[in-house]
Order: C-alpha cells, then structure tokens, then sequence
C-alpha cells in the first residue's frame, strides 16, 4: 500500500497548526484544544475511540479486518512561557504559549490520520492515535494508560520536533533518546539569631552553599566517563532580613540521567552527601524527590524498521545525540515497544524559548513519516 501524497491536506494542517498555536492550554486545561481535535477528526469521518478522558482524543484508523493494533502519540499541551515570536498568529492567551511545538505535534498526527484514512480499507489492522494531554507536568502518559488507551497496543510511536536540526532531517536512534528526569527538594533546618550573633544559630544559608558544591562531586566523582548525569540546583530561598540568620533553607533542583543503574547511585550519594554536611554543622536536611519520568529507551529493531521508512521517504537519517530533557513518552516504552525520533524543524530558538517557533514545511515530513512508519510496523504483524 502506496501513502497519499501531502498535498491535499497541507495548507488545512498549517491552518490547524496556527489555530492550536494561537490558542495554547496548559496541562490539564485543554478543553478547547480537545474540541478542536475531535471536530477536525470528526469531519474527516475519523471514528472517535470513548476512553472516559477528561482532556485529551483518542482515535482510530483502520481495524476493519482485524489485525493488530499500533499507536502514535502527539502531546497537545502547552506551557507558562509569554510569547515574544511576533508571529501574526501568536498566542492570544496571556502567559501561554505552545513554545515546546505540541501544536506541531498534533498537527503533523491529524496529518498522518487523514492520509491512512484515504486508505483505510487496506490498512492491515487498526492505527490509533492518542492525543495526549498534560505532557508539560509527566502525567498524561500515565492518565493514558490508566484509561487503558495502550490496549492491544503492539508498538507506540512519536516524535519531538528538533530545532537544531534542518528540515527534511530525522534523528534515529535504538536505546536512550531522552533523559529520566528527577525534581527535587532540599530542606535545611538550622536555628535562627541575630545576623551579629552567628555563634548563637545554625546557619542553613553556609550549609546549604556547601550542599550545592560538594552535589557537583557527584557526577565527577561517581559516574563513569563513559556515562553521563547532570545534577543543577535552580533555586535557594532562605531569609526574610539583612541582618537576621533564617531557621531555614529550601533549594530546588533536577536530576537528569539516561541509565537507570546511574539514576539509583546518584541519588543515594545525593542523599548521603545532604545528611552528611547537614550533620556536620549540627543541622537536619531532608531530602524529598519528584519522581519524573524514566529515560526513553527506544527499541532497536523498530528503529531499524523506521530508518527504512524515513529513507524511502527521502528524509536524510541521522543517528541524533540524546538530549538531556525529559519525555513521559518513556512511560508507554515500559509497557509495549516502540520508538521516538526527533524531527528537524529548523527553528530558530530552542524549546521553552519565548520566541521559539518551526518551520512549518517540516509538517509534510511528520505527517508522511508517522503515516508510513504506521502501515510499515503493521506489516510486520
């Protein structure tokens, strides 16, 4: 079975692309969204799958004969970033901006569904999409699953855009892709008094400065060369007075780690150099983790297979670095195989950028990429 070209559809999904970007929603609050996906789909006679969602469409292409099932997956939130892009159809929501490209996401996946649906009655089994709230906050993923949207599921694709990377490129690549990704918090419980009178307190500003520099031990010290983490603190709020010592310190931060062997040794070092330095300078510390996503680990076989695709679809395959951001695309990965590549979308910002934006030709290659790659992974079934 041969793939439709673009061409019909391809002003339609710019036009849907430029609706969604200058509508964004956040996680959870994606009702409009929502609206629109299922009135898009609808019209295109795409049956919708009922999964008791409160945000968030599932649909399907396919099944009339039977066969398996296999999933692609777009995420459809956005984030609380102001736009400054100056784009004609810039967000019109005030503080909200889809600056990571889910509306590209979602595009290029309505694309990719009125293509198969031009040839449904030759699909050999059934292509469900799954337009995922909540990507932004690592809980739709799971909310997905929970529904039991990944049933009979046999393998799950997706895509993340890739500004740095030109159009008409797609990285692919078998094993870790994106990083697992930790939050968390340190409290540092000292004992106030008078900024003159330091003896009389236990500072926790002095415990914390030596928390953050012996953290960066960590990764020097125990992670292997050839492996890699990343350990940032990104905040320090203590003190309300120039010349008061606070009873306490709270420091944010993120891990980032692509082994799960070296996600579970740095964090019980972390844990181990917190208390230890706390207890040095007679102070408590606690330690509390917001457990994000796992690493995205892709199948090496499917990523074989989509290889082939991209190259028969004239797209230039690259074996991309992994990227140190996180992706709750890893959660489908832990119940069923598949794959996430990066697609080029020669952007001039990167993601989370108040002036982020794609090059919308890259949607034609998305579109086709996820429409093939689906009717070349049922084959294999």
């Amino acid at each position: 079975m041969s793939i439709l070209k673009l061409e019909p559809f391809g002003e339609r999904l710019i036009a849907m692309r430029r609706h969604l970007h200058a509508n964004p929603e956040l996680s959870h609050e994606e009702f409009e969204t929502t609206a629109a996906i299922r009135r898009w789909l609808t019209e295109a006679g795409i049956r919708i799958a009922d999964y008791k969602l409160r945000t968030g469409v599932v649909a399907e292409v396919g099944g009339e004969w039977g066969g398996p099932v296999i999933a692609i997956r777009a995420d459809i939130d956005a984030l609380p970033v102001q736009e400054e892009t100056g784009l004609p159809f810039a967000s019109l929501n005030k503080g909200k901006m889809h600056a990571c490209g889910h509306d590209f996401h979602t595009a290029a996946a309505i694309g990719a569904a009125l293509l198969l649906k031009k040839k449904e009655s030759e699909l050999p089994g059934t292509v469900r999409f799954l337009f995922q709230p909540a990507e932004e906050k690592a809980k739709g993923a799971q909310q997905m699953i929970a529904s039991g949207a990944l049933q009979d599921v046999k393998a799950i694709f997706g895509l993340h855009n890739k500004p740095d990377l030109p159009v008409g490129t797609i990285g692919i690549k078998g094993g870790p892709i994106m990083a697992a990704a930790d939050g968390f918090v340190i409290e540092v419980h000292g004992r106030g008094s008078h900024a003159a009178v330091p003896e009389a307190g236990l500072d926790p500003i002095v415990v914390s400065a030596h928390i953050v520099t012996a953290l960066q031990s960590v990764v020097s010290r125990n992670v292997g060369a050839l492996d890699s983490a990343v350990i940032s603190v990104t905040r320090i709020q203590s003190g309300t007075a120039w010349n008061v010592i606070p009873d306490k310190a709270v420091l944010d931060g993120t891990l980032r780690t692509f082994d799960p062997r070296i996600r579970t040794r740095v964090r019980e070092r972390f844990e181990q150099i917190v208390a230890g330095i706390a207890g040095a300078f007679e102070t408590k510390a606690e330690v509390s983790w917001l457990d994000g996503p796992p690493a995205v680990r892709n199948d090496a076989g499917w990523a074989e297979l989509a290889s082939g695709t991209a190259e028969n679809l004239g797209l230039r395959v690259i074996t991309p670095a992994p990227s140190p951001a996180g992706e709750d695309f890893a959660f489908y990965l832990k119940e069923t195989p598949g794959l996430f590549v990066f697609l080029g979308t020669g952007g001039p910002h990167e993601w989370h950028h108040p002036a982020f934006d794609v090059d919308e030709r890259a949607l034609e290659h998305g579109a086709s990429f996820f429409a093939a790659l689906a009717v070349d992974a049922l084959k294999q079934f």
